[in-house]
């Protein structure tokens, strides 16, 4: 029975040595990947909004003229929200032509004149929708509304979300290397090539004079990023600059594809400074990164582990961060039937709000519950040095899928948007299973 014992560790360690060599952990078993695929199959069709189609008796039909693809199933945001749907391409059931025909209505709904709304926000000069209505193409630049004419003001912000402009990069550069083609990058789409489209979205959200970092006061505050948008973020922003850092790169692929080596070489510049600043900027003592520097510069685990997952961190310091999500994943403060909270219950503002500004009430929404979207990358980043807690924390996300699958009926509703303290919200949400799976599948 010993020798066995010895013969199984060895086992143990020959298998984890070669994981940490070729970079793969198998965080899932292949039933449970395979089990995740299909679910996540099954919500991107049930999201999927055809031509003709309503979804909702407060809507017209999909009058758009091509396939959409929704936040989710069931009665989930009845629009086209570029942000969720940017986040989920990767997992590989959104075809050519649906990417082409979305990553144009984008375009087309970008905005070519600056403007102020009503409501007295302002939507500048390539900024990108929040999300875009069904029947009449509207685009809406800002969260908490359907209206075009009622959009904007003071509550979502005076400037559009300062993230869907790099999702917009994200979609062109995910459909032309699918489509082993560049050639779209020199359509014009209303007058203006897309290619000049993306510099222009690249460039809208605001840094500090000569900075690179994403930056807002309480006069021009937009949104960090869509996941939080009830929540109040002033200064330097982490999550909107990740997605700036990651943008700027595949402007630089972009640019090369279309031979222009000085303006590749300008963005390669600009994502090399802030791979540096970001960490400088953010880290606190424990290896986390803050969400911002002014409002709610709260330890932030999305930030963190997206941080890990784009490969800003190295070294010491990525050694350091992702101990310390383990450890706080063992000592339960992270997550909750494998879903992930924004920021950590040991880290909350107050015992009224675990951000220090809030819409929403202590433990729920984005303000304090706990959400799939993230479990993947926090997997990866717990990966690094704890194997066995990141295979845990996987396998009770997908115990939770299995026991909640809405396709067992009405009554079920996994996946789930996230958890509040007061039970679930929206259900068949697409992110909860698409961005895990996005991680998990690169890690077999």
């Amino acid at each position: 029975m010993r020798k066995l014992r010895l013969i199984a560790i060895c086992f143990f360690v020959i298998i984890t040595v070669k994981g940490q060599q070729t970079g793969k952990t198998n965080l899932l078993s292949k039933g449970d990947l395979d089990y995740l695929k299909d679910l996540t199959q099954a919500v991107v069709d049930s999201s999927r909004i055809l031509p003709g189609q309503k979804i909702s008796k407060n809507f017209g039909p999909n009058n758009t003229g091509g396939n959409l693809i929704r936040p989710g199933g069931r009665d989930c945001y009845p629009s086209f929200w570029i942000r969720d749907y940017a986040m989920s391409l990767e997992c590989g059931f959104i075809s050519i032509n649906e990417q082409k025909q979305m990553l144009i209505l984008t375009a087309a709904t970008q905005c070519d004149q600056t403007y102020i709304t009503k409501a007295g926000s302002m939507v500048p000069m390539g900024a990108i929708a929040d999300h875009i209505r069904i029947d009449d193409s509207k685009p809406i630049y800002f969260p908490g509304t359907y209206s075009y004419s009622g959009q904007g003001g003071k509550t979502f912000g005076m400037f559009p979300p300062y993230c869907d402009q790099y999702y917009f990069v994200h979609m062109a550069d995910y459909y032309v290397k699918t489509s082993n083609s560049a050639e779209i990058l020199n359509k014009e789409i209303n007058g203006i090539k897309l290619i000049d489209r993306l510099e222009m979205a690249y460039k809208v959200s605001p840094t500090q004079q000569d900075g690179v970092l994403i930056y807002t006061t309480d006069e021009f505050r937009g949104i960090d990023f869509g996941f939080r948008d009830v929540i109040n973020m002033t200064g330097d922003l982490c999550f909107p600059s990740l997605l700036k850092y990651r943008a700027s790169l595949e402007l630089a692929e972009l640019f090369g594809m279309i031979n222009k080596s000085d303006i590749k070489l300008k963005y390669i510049e600009i994502g090399n400074r802030l791979k540096k600043e970001i960490p400088i900027v953010f880290l606190d003592k424990h290896g986390m990164l803050l969400s911002s520097t002014g409002k709610s510069n709260q330890p932030d685990v999305w930030s963190t582990a997206m941080a890990v997952n784009l490969g800003i961190l190295d070294g010491d310091q990525l050694d350091k961060t992702c101990r310390f999500l383990a450890d706080a994943y063992k000592q339960g403060t992270l997550a909750k039937k494998g879903n992930i909270r924004h920021i950590l219950t040991s880290d909350d503002f107050s015992e009224s709000t675990a951000w220090e500004k809030s819409l929403a009430l202590k433990n729920t929404y984005q303000n304090g519950a706990y959400w799939g979207t993230a479990t993947g990358w926090v997997c990866q980043a717990i990966g690094k040095v704890d194997v066995l807690a990141a295979k845990q924390l996987a396998k009770e996300y997908i115990d939770d899928l299995r026991e909640g699958d809405y396709r067992k009926g009405p009554k079920f509703g996994a996946p789930w948007e996230c958890y509040n303290s007061n039970g679930t919200q929206n259900a068949v949400y697409m992110a909860t299973v698409t961005c895990p799976y996005i991680v998990f599948k690169k890690d077999q």
